[in-house]
């Protein structure tokens, strides 16, 4: 099956792959399904060969829920600072502090398990896994800290 531009566009748009890679995964598959199983499989392959790459820059992001009862800090870190500006690495900072706040998670393992809180069909860990693959850099969630008012230390 040779792909057509307008199902490029839309697994690129799903899947943050490149014009090319996408392209090349609807090529192999012959569907549409399985080219973004597909793609979904080799982003997790680059993400595996990164993991052991040092990820030193980032950020922290705060998130406070309404009422301000609850709050919680994330470090999210990647391998240049560059990384660390692009909006889809804020974005999933903040995604992450949302995530520690609301599912009270025990520590950075635990977290990467959880089902994300918007999309139960991927859990923490795919999320880190899509923006490794899309940034081509290390990704890591180096720690966390929840907040609640009247909790026990």
């Amino acid at each position: 099956m040779a792909a057509n531009a307008k199902e490029v566009a839309r697994l690129r748009a799903e899947t943050g792959a490149g014009v090319m890679e996408s392209k090349r995964a609807l090529d192999e598959a012959g569907d549409y399904d399985k080219a973004k199983e597909l793609l979904k499989q080799w982003g997790a392959a680059r993400a595996e060969k990164k993991s052991e790459r040092a990820a030193n820059q980032g950020l922290i992001e705060a998130y406070i829920h309404a009422g301000g009862r609850v709050g919680a800090l994330v470090e999210l870190n990647s391998e240049t600072d560059f990384v660390a500006r692009n909006p889809e690495f804020q974005k999933l900072a903040k995604e992450l502090a949302m995530q520690v706040a609301a599912m009270e998670p025990e520590s950075v393992d635990a977290l990467l398990a959880q089902p994300y809180i918007r999309d139960s069909s991927a859990t923490v860990k795919d999320l880190v896994t899509r923006l490794a693959a899309s940034t081509g850099e290390n990704i890591q969630i180096r720690r966390f800290q929840r907040f609640s008012l009247g909790a026990a230390d």
